[in-house]
Parts: C-alpha cells; structure tokens; sequence
C-alpha cells in the first residue's frame, strides 16, 4: 500500500467516525424526542408515520456506515495491506446508494406534506426541552431561523455533505492508484455512481420544495384532493406556459404519476400509466398553436402552445414521465441523460376503472392497452357480476372470449365461451346457460345463427336441438330430440316452431311423415305402425285415425274409409275393407320417408354456409378460429375449461397456420399424395376440411342413431352420406383453386359434374364412410332384417349337411372337388374334406364384415373368387377357368360355410356406395354372384331340403 491509497484509507476511516458520531447526535437529540408523543388528529398521525418511516431509513443508513467504519478500522489496526473488498463504499456501493436513495426519497415526502411543520408544533415537554439543542446543528447566520427549517436542515445537510465527502475520498484514492492497477477501474466506477448520488439528492430536494410550494399556493380543497407525499411536481404550466384545449384549465400540472388539469376549484387527473402523448397528430386546435394531443381511456384532448420549444419540453418531460411510472421507479439521477430517447411504450398493461357514460361506465379492465383503448389479452369486470376474460381489439371485445352474464333473480350465471368481432359475438362459440342448456354453435351479432346445437341437461325437461339458426332461433332444417317423450322430429323449422314438412320417429318403431303450422299439424301425413301396417290420411298427435283415411296392414289388406276415435268406444270406421291379398309385405317394409320432401341438398345448409363463408374470406387467419373452433394456440388457461364442438385436441400432425395449410394444399395435388393427405386432414379438427367432416358427423348421428335409428330413414341416410362425399371433394376443389391463386400459380380446370362424382366417390366416400358407418350399417340391418333372417335360418339348415353331402346337394362336379386320394377310409376323407375343403376361401370371405369400405369389400370378394379357382387349379392339375355353371355352386358352397350375418345389409350396403366405375366390371360380377348365393339360400334351399330328403326317404322304403 503506497503513501496516497494509506492516506485515503485514513481520511476514509476519519469520516466515517465523525459521520457516525453526528448521525447519533442526531438520533439522541432530535428524533428520539420528535417521536415520542403520538399526535391525536387524522392528519398528525399520517405526518407522524411518514416521521416514523424516516427514522426507519435514518437507522437503516447509520448502520451501513457503522459497518463500514467497523471493518475499516479493524483492517486498518491489524494489517499495513489494503484491498478493494475493504473499502465497502466501493464493492458494496448499491447497499450504500440503496439506503441513501430510500433516505432521501422518504425524507422528500416528509417535505412535500410539510412533516416537519406539523412536528414543530409538536408539544411534547422532552421536544419542548430539546428544541434549544437544534442550534448546535446550525451554521452561523441563521440562528434564528425556525424550528421547522431547522429540522429539515439538520435532517438532510450533514448527511448530504458526507456524500460529497465519499465523492472527494474515492476521487483521491484513484488518483493515487496506478493506471495499470485492475481496481482502479472499480474506484472509477464507484465515483460515478456517488457523482449520480449528489445529483440525485440535488434533484429531489429541489423537486419537493417545488411540489411544497406548490401545495400552498393552491386552495385546501385542492390540495387535500390532489397532495400524496409520493407525488412530485415535475413540471407547471405556469413556468413552462401551455395550455389545455376548449378551455378546459386555468393551470396543467404535470406529476410523477399524473397529469392534472386545474380549473377554478375543480381538477381532473389522468393516470400516466394510462396516458398516450401523439406528437404527430395531424389535426390541431388553432393553426397557430403547436400540441400534443393527449389520449386516455375515456378522453382525449389537447395541450397547446404558441412555442414550438416549450412544446418540445412537454413533449419529452410527458414521455419521461409516463416511461417512469410503467416502469415503477424513478431515473437514477431524477432527469439525466439516461432517460433520453427512451419513450413508453405504445402497448402496456395496466388496470383501470371507467367513469363516464357509456357500456363500460363502473367496468374494470386490467390487461393490455394501445392508445388509451383495450386492445390485446384482458379482463373486463362490471359491478353487477358481468365479466370478460379474452381479447379485445381498439376497445372492443375481438377474438376469443369468456363471458360470464349473472341471470336476474337467480343465483347463477350464463357462461360465453366464444369468437367475438367489434365487441359482438360472431363465429363459433359455447355457451352454458344458467338454466342448465348447452349451446355450441355458430353466432352472428350475438345471435345465434347458422348451425348449432342447443342441449337442455335438466332432468325435467332434457331435449336437443341440432340444426340451423337464425336471429337467435330455430329456422331451417333441424333435428329435435324430446328425451321425456321418447321422439325425434326431423325437418323444417320457423321462429322456434316446427313449421313445413317434417318426419317423427319414436323409440317404439312408430314414425310419421306430416306438414306442421306453427307445430300444430296439418292436412295428412303417412304413419308407419309397429306391425308394419300403414295408415295414410289425418291423424291427432297421439296417432288416433281421424278423418279420411287409408289403413294397409301387413298381409295386404286394406281398409279405406272414414275414422274417429270417441272417448270409450275405440276405434271406429266407416269404409271398405278389401281382402285381397296383394302380398305388399315386402312393399310397405321398403318404404321410405323424406326423400321427396327434404333433398338432400338443402339439409345441413348451415354447415355449409360456415365453410363457404370462410373459404370465401380468402381463409384469412383472423377468420380461421371462428370457423374451426378454439384454435391450439389458443391459451392453456382459456383451454382447460373449454368443452369442443367436433374438435379432437392433441397432438395432430397438421400445419396450424392457414398459410401452411394451403401451401400443403398445392404440395399434395399429385394422385399418388392426395389420396394420403386426404386421409391426413380429414382426420384433424384443426384442418377446414376435417372440421366440415366431424361437424358433419354430429349432424348425422344426432340424425339417425339412437331414436332415429329407423329402417324408413335408410334412403335419406344414405344419399347424405354420398352428398357427404360430393360436398367435401367439392369444397377440396374450392380451397385448391384459393390456395393456387394465392400463391400465383396456374388455376386448376373445373371439373365437369361426372368427373366430380367420380372422385368423390372414388376419393372421399371411403375416407369418410368410417364416420358414418355404425348408424348407417344399423340401418341397413334394420331394413333388410326379414331378409337376413331367412338367409339365416337357410345357413342353419345347410350346417346340417356335411361337407360331402352339401358339395353333392349344391351340383358341384365331383371332379372338382379337392380329394382324390381314394384308399382314404371314409372317416379319412371326412375329416379332410372338413378341414381342407376350400377353407382359405371361406375365410377369407369372412373377412367381408372386417372393413367398412365398399371397394375393400369387393377386393374381398374378388380374393375370394381367386382363392375358390386356385383350390381348383389344384384340385385339376392346372391353371383352370371357372365357367359360370361351376362358380355358382362353389360359390354357394363357401357362402354357407362363411356364414356371415347381415349378409344382405352387406351386400345392399356395397351396391349402393360402390364407386359407378365398378359398374359392369369383375367386382360387378361377382357381387351379382353374391347377390345370387344369398337370394338362392333364403328363397330356395328350404324347398330343395325338404325334396331331397323326401327322395332320400323314399327310396329307402322301395
């Protein structure tokens, strides 16, 4: 340690002593007495605490330098050797300026609500006798001043020259550390900070005299609304003259946490931290003047001067002080050059309380502003329970949202979770109702409009509702389900009332076709009976024949007349009743509802509309989420309380972005591709397409599973689905043609409207017939039920028969059968036949019932056929060709020992979603073949059973 850092060190370790030794004069003399007797009135005791606090601060400072003077001299009297770490000023100086800031920040307050003034009134007898000890502390010429400068000299001056005194020390000890000495660059360090000190304490006196001053020009009421000991004065239209625009102020005040605007005895505050300051706003108030245009929540206005200077002062002091306060805390010194060319942020967070007139008077926000309006994540919050967490765009609720609605008298809420636009909902939503409904759905203006689903889950009254909206209401095509009373309607709707044609399906199997007026119905309708017997003409809603009308029963009888139904007496009739026997049986069975009086293209028009309307939009991106439902990045919080309309969450491999979207779009047009992307995305709730397809799903399951489930509904079912297809490669066409005029490329042809069917049911049917198969195969089962059951009992018959015996009795030519090892013994060639005889062919005829799709059905059908002629091709040695007079009966043979059930819904099922190419090919042979095996056991086999076993008799007895 050299001759100047010893000498430092000293001077350090002096100053310190003295510097502690006043600090506990001070305690001793003036603070303890000060704070010993507690004020009684409202505005002493908040006086009293803020003089508590300082002697908080003043302890805090006065222990820091007793730790500092303790470590100095410690070092100093056992070591000649000193390092940076023992000169606490510099390698702690944030504790240092920590408490020295903390100091003088709370001893600026005391100033500012003149503490000091109210603690020289103080009556206490030990502050009585100390006063006199005050003028020790004082320097010569103003020993007369008062008490109250007096305090707030002593309190602030010794503690303010010590830090010009660290300043001097440090600035020495530098001067006396060599250039190349690596700590030098640390002493430099601390200078600075300690120079930023002084300017600091410098700044924040002059500013609580200011805002003092200030105070006590204003009147009382003013000041008591208006003086916090935190709030400074940083800037007075009276010394930097500007004004407020339309005469708004006499005076504008500008604060640390608020911009003031003075009139008479009446004020207005704005909050910084919600005040936008527009420099470049084109219009102005006087083209003389130059302003700033000032924007806040619920106001805007202007601040002018003739000056364009002044303007420019504002200007920066408004931008410096509005960072400030977003920030939380003062620039280190108060207005230095650190805080230049920083301006506050356009976009804050914040929370705020509306006042004025207006949809948001007495509404708290708290989230993300720009330019004094919401805009970007928050929550709103009335008064009377009303809130809304989401996005909110230019002030108004925009982009997904939850709102939560109190219901008048009820202790219960309505719960939105839905996509708004301009402050209304629109687009896709959820909605809880208080009244225990569920809504999920489409709105528009926030009314219901479009597809959704209205579900009422109350035990009294449970229903659903799936089907089209508008203005809030049932209109259009929809389907209601009554759970209490065990119906289904499906048709048309009007303001909430079944109104138009319309189909009712009951749980008992009972259903009817009629035209309802404001759900009461009118004129006659068809009524399909438990026991198949129809009844055409009027009938009441609990299906009593009134009126004109034709009864068909089941064995073809007919009885037309005229029909009534009085209480006690039953059913009767005036008419004819005819018994001929027509064998209508299999007529009646077939009938179907609906199909002349809902085409098929004007069912589900809602969900349509939903995908053109976006497809429409150019598939903009702000549009995506209200057509597809709550987006994936739509946030973890909002998430996890959201149910989804036909929406599959989790990880799915699919762009997110409709931009990827129709770029994979161009990317896959190839056939080799489409055929898997296809696949892809028709399996994903985050593609357009797969959303149409799940929404399309709901529809059809709502329509016909459960209830609906009804072999009269088979030919409307089944067209859907192929204009299921049609619509889905239709609207595929429409998003390729969006996504190649994006992208610059050439525009695909049009297709004409054979080709179209072609791919449809070529590409999509078979990619979506999983969706729809379980209730449309039960229909196909319920349809073809009589069939299948005597195609059944012909299959129980022939199991009787052996293997041997049933090749004989099918007229299979015995050089075909696969056994011709004839040293056998008969038990031998029983037991082969049954293992080996065309085995693989029956099981893989089996495995018919194992797809869905009706072009796998026929590859079944055509590897069946191989395998029969591959078993042949050995049996005979060589390739061989099955004619036809062969096939049949082989054919036969393994449909009965496949024994599939519902052989005949499989085979209808297949004939009429087969795509058109298949028409008139191999797969349309042995379909038709198929078709024949199937009709030949259920009509023939028992007749030929019973012949053959009459013969078999009879030529036992000759």
């Amino acid at each position: 340690m050299d001759m100047g850092t010893a000498e430092g060190i000293t001077s350090l370790l002096r100053a310190e002593e003295t510097f502690s030794a006043c600090l506990a004069r001070i305690d001793s003399i003036i603070l303890k007495p000060m704070l010993q007797a507690e004020p009684y009135d409202q505005k002493g005791k908040e006086n009293f605490k803020l003089l508590l606090l300082l002697n908080d601060r003043f302890h805090a400072l006065w222990d820091v330098t007793e730790d500092h003077h303790r470590a100095l001299w410690q070092k100093f009297s056992t070591s000649t050797s000193f390092h940076i770490q023992d000169i606490y000023i510099i390698w702690k100086a944030d504790l240092f300026l920590k408490h020295y800031i903390q100091y003088f920040t709370t001893f600026s307050n005391c100033v500012v609500v003149q503490s000091f003034d109210q603690a020289a009134k103080n009556k206490s007898e030990a502050w009585k006798h100390h006063k006199t000890a005050l003028k020790q502390f004082l320097t010569d010429g103003i020993q007369e001043t008062s008490v109250s400068l007096a305090l707030h000299t002593i309190l602030q001056k010794p503690i303010r020259e010590h830090v010009q005194q660290y300043s001097l020390i440090l600035t020495r000890l530098s001067e006396a550390t060599g250039k190349q000495c690596p700590e030098r660059d640390l002493i430099t360090s601390a200078i600075k900070e300690y120079a930023k000190l002084q300017s600091f304490i410098s700044q924040v006196l002059d500013e609580a005299s200011l805002t003092k001053a200030l105070w006590k020009s204003l009147g009382h009421k003013l000041t008591d609304a208006l003086c916090l000991p935190e709030r400074k004065l940083l800037e007075d239209s009276k010394n930097l003259p500007i004004f407020a625009s339309t005469g708004r102020s006499d005076q504008v005040l500008l604060f640390n946490d608020a911009l003031v605007l003075v009139q008479g005895s009446s004020f207005q505050s704005f909050d910084l931290k919600v005040l936008w300051v527009d420099a470049t706003c084109g219009e102005k108030p006087a083209p003389e003047l130059y302003s700033l245009r000032i924007i806040t929540p619920e106001d805007t206005f202007f601040l002018s001067t003739k000056e364009p200077q002044i303007r420019a002062v504002w200007r920066w002091k408004l931008s410096q002080a509005v960072r400030q306060a977003l920030n939380g805390k003062r620039d280190f010194p108060l207005w230095s050059k650190a805080g230049e060319g920083n301006e506050p942020p356009i976009c804050r967070c914040f929370k705020h309380i509306f006042q004025m007139e207006g949809r948001l008077k007495n509404a708290a926000y708290e989230g993300e502003w720009c330019w004094g309006k919401p805009h970007g994540k928050g929550t709103l919050k009335w008064p009377d329970g009303r809130n809304h967490v989401g996005d909110f765009k230019e002030g108004l609720e925009h982009g997904f949202g939850i709102c939560l609605i109190p219901r008048m008298s009820e202790d219960r809420f309505d719960c939105y979770k839905c996509h708004w636009f301009e402050g209304k909902m629109r687009g896709y939503g959820i909605c809880e109702y208080g009244n225990e409904m569920v809504y999920k759905g489409y709105f528009k203006d926030d009314l219901r409009q479009g597809f959704g689903i209205l579900e009422g889950t109350s035990a009294e009254h449970p229903f659903k509702y799936t089907g089209q909206w508008e203005n809030d209401k049932k209109n259009g095509y929809g389907v209601w389900d009554n759970k209490n009373r065990g119906e289904r309607y499906i048709g048309m709707w009007q303001d909430d009332h079944r109104h138009g044609e319309g189909i009712v399906v009951t749980q008992s199997g009972v259903c009817y076709q009629r035209t309802f007026h404001a759900d009461k119905m009118v004129g006659s309708g068809i009524l399909l009976l438990e026991d198949d017997s129809i009844y055409e003409g009027s009938f009441t809603e609990d299906l009593l024949f009134v009126g004109k009308g034709k009864l068909t029963f089941a064995n073809g009888f007919t009885l037309e007349g005229t029909f009534s139904n009085k209480s006690g007496q039953g059913l009767q009739t005036q008419g004819v009743l005819n018994t001929s026997s027509d064998q209508l049986g299999d007529r009646m069975i077939k009938v179907q509802l609906g199909l002349n009086k809902f085409p098929v293209e004007t069912r589900w028009r809602g969900i349509y509309d939903q995908f053109l309307g976006f497809v429409h939009s150019g598939c903009k991106e702000e549009t995506e989420e209200s057509f597809t439902g709550f987006h994936v990045q739509t946030s973890k919080e909002l998430r996890k309380s959201q149910e989804y309309l036909c929406c599959q969450r989790g990880a799915e491999d699919v762009p997110g972005k409709m931009e990827d979207i129709l770029e994979e779009l161009v990317q896959h047009r190839e056939l080799e591709l489409l055929q898997c992307y296809l696949q892809k995305v028709l399996n994903s709730s985050l593609h357009p397409l797969g959303k149409l397809l799940k929404t399309l799903t709901l529809a059809f399951q709502a329509t016909y599973s459960g209830t609906g489930a009804n072999r009269h509904l088979l030919s409307m079912a089944q067209e859907e689905v192929k204009h299921y297809a049609k619509k889905i490669w239709e609207f595929y066409q429409g998003l390729l043609h969006l996504a190649l005029e994006q992208k610059g490329h050439p525009l695909a042809e049009m297709e004409d409207a054979e080709t179209s069917n072609l791919n449809a049911y070529g590409m999509i049917l078979p990619l979506i017939l999983p969706c729809f198969y379980p209730e449309l195969f039960m229909l196909y089962m319920l349809y073809h039920e009589k069939e299948d059951d005597l195609y059944c009992q012909g299959i129980v018959d022939l199991s009787l028969f052996s293997d041997l015996k049933l090749l004989e009795f099918l007229d299979v030519q015995k050089h075909l059968w696969p056994l011709k090892d004839l040293t056998l013994t008969n038990n031998q060639r029983r037991s082969l036949i049954k293992d080996k005889c065309f085995l693989s062919a029956t099981e893989c005829l089996q495995k018919i019932i194992t797809t869905v799709d009706p072009r796998e059905k026929l590859e079944v059908l055509q590897k069946t056929y191989e395998e029969i002629e591959s078993t042949v091709s050995r049996v005979v040695g060589k390739d061989y060709k099955l004619p036809m007079d062969d096939l049949l009966p082989l054919f036969m043979y393994v449909v009965s020992r496949a024994s599939i059930q519902h052989l005949g819904a499989e085979i209808h099922l297949i004939r009429d979603l087969m795509n058109p190419t298949n028409e008139g090919g191999m797969y349309d042979f042995l379909l038709t073949a198929l078709e024949s095996c199937y009709e030949h056991i259920q009509k023939n086999i028992k007749l030929h059973h019973r012949e053959t076993w009459q013969s078999s008799r009879d030529s036992r007895r000759l």
